[in-house]
């Protein structure tokens, strides 16, 4: 079972995400399981929702504690305690940011400025679409194409083809940062 946690601030789309995640697993023919978890619920507030997807039915209902990834959708959100608690050191962490070196303590770490790609394709600063075209493409646990699937069923028409611009664009995006790191090691 693959298990991602999803961090980020009431109005950035956080529970979408977790939710275009587990329908574009179950295009995919895979199990899938999404939920948020709110503290206070309101805009700005720091919020986190949760997917799970396996090749077998999802027997758990508790929040993930140790997640395979996590995905920060806001930098701001990295100062806070518990943050990465119970990542493994080679978990995933896909962290929105235009710093490509932001520090995280844990992890095998990407940085993609999915805020910008999303002003650039949604005209609004909702970077959900564009961070799982990254995470797509940092963990090759979903394919594009089921990616998009979900995407344009969440959004319609409109706004689901420029989410799903956005996604591309940070799929190609990460592809390149991931390639610079490795040539670099």
């Amino acid at each position: 079972m693959f298990q991602i946690r999803i961090h980020g601030r009431g109005g950035q789309g956080a529970v979408s995400a977790a939710e275009i995640l587990s329908v574009a697993a179950f295009i995919e023919g895979k199990y899938a399981q999404a939920f948020p978890s709110f503290g206070s619920e309101r805009n700005g507030a720091p919020v986190m929702s949760f997917c799970r997807v396996d090749d077998k039915p999802i027997r758990l209902r508790e929040p993930v504690m140790q997640p395979d990834a996590l995905i920060i959708q806001d930098p701001t959100l990295l100062h806070l305690p518990g943050l990465f608690e119970g990542l493994a050191p080679e978990g995933l962490v896909l962290i929105n940011s235009t710093n490509p070196q932001i520090e995280c303590p844990v992890g095998n770490r990407l940085a993609v400025p999915a805020t910008e790609l999303a002003m650039k394709y949604v005209r609004r600063p909702l970077p959900n679409a564009a961070l799982l075209g990254a995470f797509a493409a940092q963990s090759g646990l979903l394919h594009l194409e089921s990616l998009f699937s979900a995407i344009r069923a969440k959004f319609p028409g409109e706004v689901g083809e420029a989410n799903a611009a956005a996604a591309q664009a940070a799929w190609d995006c990460a592809q390149e940062l991931m390639g610079a790191y490795a040539s670099a090691n």
